[in-house]
């Protein structure tokens, strides 16, 4: 696979981010290291977003309706793929600046 599609890919799920990371561990490019950045980053988020919400949805169940905002992250998620197929090194929004730099094992 070529890494574009290898970062498109990283998108898809933890799963397709283990795949992309791997199959492209020796041949990885800028495009490739940043996408995978940014795909792990926005994972994490994610996942933690979603543990808070569920805990604040829990114990106070009329703020049930903040789970809305992972919406916003899949919107995030779908402004990663849009910008790993056009070959784009553009951060997503809000949170991308700061996955630039982190994760150091990427490349």
């Amino acid at each position: 696979m070529s890494t574009k599609t290898l970062s498109i890919l990283s998108y898809v799920t933890l799963i397709g981010w283990a795949i992309a990371y791997y199959s492209g561990k020796d041949r990885a490019d800028k495009l490739l290291r940043y996408h995978l950045r940014q795909s792990l980053g926005l994972a994490i988020i994610s996942i933690l977003l979603s543990i808070v919400l569920n805990i604040i949805a829990s114990i106070i169940p009329a703020l049930a309706f903040l789970s809305l905002l992972s919406l916003v992250i899949t919107i995030f998620w779908v402004l990663g793929i849009i910008n790993a197929v056009n070959g784009a090194l553009k951060p997503v929004p809000v949170f991308g600046r700061a996955f630039e730099n982190k994760f150091s094992f990427i490349g």
